[in-house]
């Protein structure tokens, strides 16, 4: 099992690498095998989390590590679906890069044995769901990184460089707007999962906890974004920078509240 992450981690460093260098030269073809890699990365850790269960212990997806790599692995998939619909080059660095960092991560350390007191079902549904969300409103996050720069160079009147081709403003801004309307019922349906998990374990559906509470926060935030996004029309360039804003203030009641809790 360690060895397909490793392969997978090694994969998704060479796509990173290798569209670094597609982009920059450039060259198509290097460009074009740099999405094959993530292809293929993507197929060796789907079949290293067929595998988990011959690890003793057995890990569960809610080990911190396995589930950041479940993450990237679903935002992986996310981009590569994406890409076949937008002409994104310039998303394939960010994403093979935090890949590598996610699965090679997942090796490192002993992993916690699975959760048998409430079954696997509830808590991998939450696993998966949260993770899928956090995927989804992660890659908004970044179109609204790149719709910002290369709004600011336009807005500067300078030539985006040919050498690093960038997507348009309209397709970040589709990218934002698929990827928030998909992300969002996603995170819904994992806060709603760890309510019931955490009903399962304790007999109660919220608790108060730092994670608990910088998460709802979280939750409320995008339930704004979503209605300022498709109820308000917000703007694009506005767009942008919320979907960035509040993909780093999910990113920390995930993440970081979870660490310091």
């Amino acid at each position: 099992m360690y060895a397909l992450q490793y392969m997978a981690a090694a994969l998704y460093l060479a796509a990173g690498v290798g569209a670094v260098l597609g982009l920059s030269l450039p060259a198509p073809k290097v460009l074009r095998g740099a999405r094959f890699g993530l292809a293929i990365g993507a197929a060796v850790q789907l079949g290293a989390f067929a595998t988990l269960h011959r690890l003793d212990p057995a890990p569960s997806l809610t080990d911190l590590g396995y589930a950041i790599s479940a993450m990237a692995w679903l935002a992986v998939g996310v981009t590569l679906f994406l890409m076949t619909r937008i002409h994104l080059p310039g998303f394939v660095p960010p994403v093979a890069f935090v890949a590598f960092l996610a699965t090679f991560g997942a090796t490192l350390g002993r992993p916690e044995a699975a959760v048998r007191d409430v079954g696997a079902t509830i808590p991998h549904a939450h696993v998966l769901l949260a993770s899928a969300g956090l995927a989804a409103l992660g890659l908004a996050g970044l179109a609204g990184f790149f719709f910002l720069l290369e709004h600011r160079t336009l807005k500067r009147r300078r030539k985006v460089s040919r050498k690093v081709p960038m997507p348009s403003l309209e397709a970040l801004d589709r990218v934002n707007r698929v990827t928030l309307a998909v992300g969002f019922p996603l995170l819904s349906l994992g806060v709603v999962t760890g309510g019931l998990w955490l009903h399962a374990r304790r007999g109660s559906y919220f608790e108060g906890s730092l994670h608990e509470t910088w998460m709802l926060i979280a939750w409320l935030i995008y339930v704004g974004l979503v209605c300022l996004r498709f109820v308000g029309r917000q703007g694009a360039r506005q767009a942008a920078a919320s979907a960035v804003a509040g993909f780093a203030f999910l990113l920390f009641a995930m993440l970081g509240a979870g660490l310091v809790s």
